[in-house]
């Protein structure tokens, strides 16, 4: 089923809003498909404008920096860590921006969106 993501029905007092008009084509959402851990699967989908745009579905390596060397290095993610957004990603091995995953460097925190971006970038936490 598709997301909607127009104007409320309601008023912020509860009271009923008469539309003018339906819903339209441009105000339909995408679904949520979060990135798992697992062999690496990208997905492109068409955005608005006929442009595209990579959604990574599952990742098994990240680009992980190291501030004190200044190197980068792809490396395999063990597993997740810590979810600032919802800790039961960390039971589901959900990655995105923000969670701290744990690779054979050490703890990182990823920096980009996986589902935007279709890559894992991350910053060694020390």
């Amino acid at each position: 089923m598709a997301l909607w993501q127009g104007r409320s029905h309601r008023k912020p007092t509860g009271g009923r809003l008469r539309p003018n008009r339906k819903k339209r084509r441009f105000e339909i959402g995408t679904e949520v498909q979060p990135t798992h851990l697992g062999e690496e699967k990208l997905k492109k989908y068409r955005t608005m404008g006929g442009n595209w745009k990579v959604r990574m579905l599952s990742a098994k390596y990240a680009n992980v920096v190291d501030p004190a060397n200044k190197k980068t290095m792809r490396v395999p993610i063990v597993t997740v860590k810590e979810n600032p957004a919802n800790p039961n990603y960390v039971q589901r091995n959900i990655i995105n921006k923000g969670a701290v995953i744990q690779t054979e460097l050490g703890l990182a925190k990823v920096t980009s969106r996986p589902g935007r971006d279709g890559a894992v970038n991350a910053v060694l936490v020390k």
